[in-house]
């Protein structure tokens, strides 16, 4: 037995031994395979990882397929996810009539302003009703989660708040800490990988419901979740569901007439365009894979045809045909081990590049690891087209005869062959053009999103978050205390020319719709006519670079012992008052009437793709007294020139002297912030166009090695030709022309499918045509470029062919 597997790892060693010396003289062959192997592995894992991990895998809860979101929707048509939230009476009445649950619960996004002693903290947290933590079925690392009848002062931690700011010691449960200026006692803390509702919250606070809550049913705040009953099905309960929101229909009309219910599974709360690009990114990967195992397979072809020779002789002379199949597997098999290993490096390293794809809405972490599933997957097609094409050479050896081999001299390789190798090439083209003008298609609907005008200038402006606690800042004379102090300090600073405070910036805080009522017009609900309302401190307009139309700007005047106005958007103005001055004009919001005083500019409140509401502005000084802190300005924007870190360590000073447990966070400028509105734009681009290159280099690869092996094959051909006075400039017009023969019949059947890829991605491309004649002629011109330059160094070498060596026995 010993001796048995020292034979055979005498065998492998001298195999290895062939092997490295075979490569190192086709070293071009070597490294091009390689490369091709771990561009295709590495770029087709990398992909499919982050796919997979958004898609397919389950969310990292027990039983994750039986949990689901559930909001208010329009009673007609649906949403990708929460059009509107729920109010507390539509919960209540949807959690007690359904059935078909095994619980649900509710919870609100919110925000706080942590003091432990330490620098002051901002923290995106959750507010939560008791049965939210359990129905997730995840137990904390310590402690324990929120149970019917705690108090409202409780809290539990994630692990990396309590890490961070606690050291990671036991002795955190049972301790004060300072929320929002009150104190509050550490009850539990959850595990690591412990995300919901997103992956940015790391506390979690008691959310309880007062008897006036349940009153007004147009107060929709709230998220739910659910888990399903074992053994109920999605659609049952989307049907009882439906049935209740029917219900309450009739029960309500003067609320819920046009209310109805969204419901989805948790793993689907995600844009139907997120989910497409996803789709969209998987489908080009299996493109790129294919064309890798294409470029491959032409590649190893390209080999067999120069080595046939060489092996058929060997055969002839009695070579066993197993160990001449044995030593190119091997072959084969490091080929593919070297690219398989270089293209595990390359996925690791385009991870976090397509992790940008990775949507913020599910309770997931933000990169996905490289899934060693899919990494086999793509292992397994390169190794079979390894081993399939590389070990053809030595099958088609074994059934020649001596005098076949010496005959075959440089004729080797058949007609059929030559058309396989063809074939492969048009599928090449055909991926590419796909490929280029799919990503074509995107950058141009990245070029007109980029063009949107915003109806503000970023240039040169600070934004900084800087909100305010409750009950702490209750009264609007304590608030406005705060602002003023801040304010003044600001404004005064080097550099500075304006300075203001917002309830949220656009584009980042969307939903802050209201209702309005102007005399003599229906009044407007929030969720039909509804207009995007902002609190605001004076300077505003001027501090975004909001154009001013008509009137004013809101004044440190508009106080609440003053009269009551509003500046409204030239969009606002046209819905109430077409065709008239909206200057004294009256509007009432939340029971108080208002004086319209200043016309402003439509501002992109919603993105710079989808359609803003009017927008409405209100003086902060003017809040009612009782105010929901949701819309208490705590955005600070600061329009200033000089050095940014200079203004951001004097406005932190400012604020600190302020309040000394007064956070500031999210400070950045506002340019990066616009930026932010088409990052995931960006990174669809990036990653498709670098597919898209790829592909491009690949196919020209596939043109060059076919022709070469052509020219090779046929150079007592070409040599006659010139022999008998053909011109070499027609001999290489003959091989550039084979070249973009080639090439033109794959670009044919790349175009339709680069169509049909189009109109499914539609919905991505912003207004760009699916089949935009610019785009399509730039991928072909592209394409056809690249064969061209793909055929030149083949053509060169045939014309430049001796017809006497040429015409010499081989």
């Amino acid at each position: 037995m010993a001796i048995a597997v020292a034979d055979r790892l005498d065998v492998l060693t001298q195999d290895l031994r062939y092997t490295a010396r075979t490569l190192s003289r086709g070293r071009g062959f070597a490294l091009t395979a390689i490369a091709v192997i771990a561009l295709g592995v590495g770029a087709t894992t990398a992909a499919f990882s982050v796919a997979d991990f958004v898609l397919f895998r389950p969310l990292p809860f027990p039983d994750a397929d039986r949990l689901v979101r559930l909001c208010e929707g329009p009673r007609t048509g649906a949403g990708w996810g929460c059009m509107n939230q729920l109010s507390p009476a539509n919960y209540r009445d949807f959690k007690t009539m359904s059935s078909s649950m095994e619980a649900i619960g509710a919870f609100v996004e919110d925000a706080i302003n942590l003091a432990d002693g330490r620098e002051p903290l901002r923290l995106a947290i959750a507010r939560v009703t008791p049965e939210v933590l359990p129905l997730l079925d995840v137990r904390p690392t310590m402690g324990r989660v929120f149970e019917a009848g705690d108090g409202s002062d409780t809290v539990v931690i994630g692990h990396g708040l309590w890490q961070s700011q606690f050291g990671g010691e036991a002795s955190v449960l049972g301790r004060t800490v300072r929320v929002n200026g009150s104190p509050y006692t550490v009850i539990g803390v959850m595990p690591a990988a412990f995300y919901f509702p997103a992956r940015d919250v790391q506390m979690w606070m008691p959310l309880a419901f007062r008897p006036d809550d349940f009153a007004n049913r147009t107060n929709t705040y709230l998220h739910a979740v659910g888990r399903l009953r074992e053994g109920t099905t999605f659609g049952q309960a989307r049907a009882e569901l439906e049935l209740i929101a029917a219900r309450l229909a009739a029960d309500h009309p003067a609320t819920n007439a046009e209310t109805g219910i969204s419901f989805f599974r948790m793993h689907d709360n995600m844009s139907p365009r997120v989910r497409l690009m996803l789709i969209g990114l998987g489908g080009a990967s299996l493109c790129l894979l294919l064309l890798t195992c294409a470029n491959l397979a032409n590649l190893l072809m390209a080999r067999a045809a120069a080595r046939e020779r060489e092996l058929a002789v060997r055969a002839a002379l009695g070579a066993d045909r197993r160990r001449l199949l044995q030593q190119l597997t091997t072959e084969s098999v490091v080929l593919t081990t070297i690219g398989g290993v270089v293209g595990v490096v390359i996925a690791a390293s385009l991870i976090p590049i397509f992790a940008g794809l990775v949507p913020t809405t599910l309770p997931i972490a933000t990169r996905p690891g490289l899934d060693v599933r899919l990494l086999a997957v793509s292992a397994v097609f390169t190794v079979a087209t390894g081993l399939g094409f590389g070990l053809l050479p030595a099958v088609r050896a074994s059934r020649r005869t001596a005098s076949d081999a010496l005959r075959a001299g440089s004729r080797a390789g058949s007609g059929r062959t030559q058309r396989v190798r063809a074939a492969l090439v048009g599928v090449e083209v055909m991926m590419s053009v796909i490929l280029l003008v799919t990503s074509g298609l995107l950058l141009r609907a990245v070029w007109r999103v980029q063009a949107v005008a915003p109806g503000f200038s970023a240039e040169h402006v600070l934004t900084a978050r800087v909100a305010l606690p409750r009950p702490k800042y209750d009264s609007p004379a304590g608030r406005g205390e705060f602002y003023a102090r801040v304010l003044t300090g600001v404004r005064v600073l080097p550099g500075v020319e304006s300075a203001a405070f917002v309830t949220g910036l656009p584009m980042v805080v969307t939903g802050l719709i209201t209702g309005v009522e102007v005399p003599g017009r229906d009044v407007s609900s929030g969720r039909s006519l509804g207009v995007s309302h902002r609190w605001v401190t004076p300077q505003y307009f001027r501090s975004m670079g909001i154009p001013l139309h008509r009137g004013r700007d809101v004044e440190e005047g508009d106080t609440g012992d003053r009269a009551w106005v509003a500046v409204v958007s030239a969009s606002f103005a046209e819905r109430y008052w077409p065709g008239q001055d909206p200057i004294g004009k009256t509007l009432v919001h939340r029971g108080r009437s208002r004086t319209v005083v200043g016309v402003v500019g439509d501002v992109k409140v919603r993105g710079l793709e989808r359609t803003s509401e009017p927008q409405l502005y209100l003086p902060a000084l003017q809040a009612p007294e009782v105010f929901p802190d949701a819309f208490d300005p705590k955005d600070l924007v600061i329009r200033y020139s000089g050095r940014t870190d200079a203004l951001v360590a004097a406005v932190r000073q400012i604020v600190r002297a302020a309040d000394p447990e007064q956070p500031i966070s999210d400070v950045r400028p506002w340019d990066e912030v616009l930026a932010g509105d088409t990052a995931t734009r960006r990174v669809q681009v990036q990653v498709l166009g670098m597919f898209a290159i790829v592909a491009v280099l690949l196919s020209a690869v596939g043109i060059y090695g076919l022709l070469a092996y052509t020219v090779s094959q046929r150079s007592q051909e070409i040599g006659v030709r010139l022999a008998l006075g053909a011109a070499p400039i027609s001999v290489g017009r003959m091989i550039v022309a084979g070249g973009l023969r080639l090439t033109v019949l794959g670009i044919v059947p790349g175009v339709l499918g680069a169509y049909a890829a189009a109109r499914g991605m539609s919905a991505l491309l912003f207004g760009v045509s699916p089949g935009d004649p610019i785009t399509f002629a730039a991928a072909i011109g592209i394409v056809l470029f690249t064969a061209l330059a793909g055929t030149l160094v083949p053509a060169r070498r045939a014309v430049q062919i001796s017809p006497l060596s040429a015409l010499q026995p081989h």
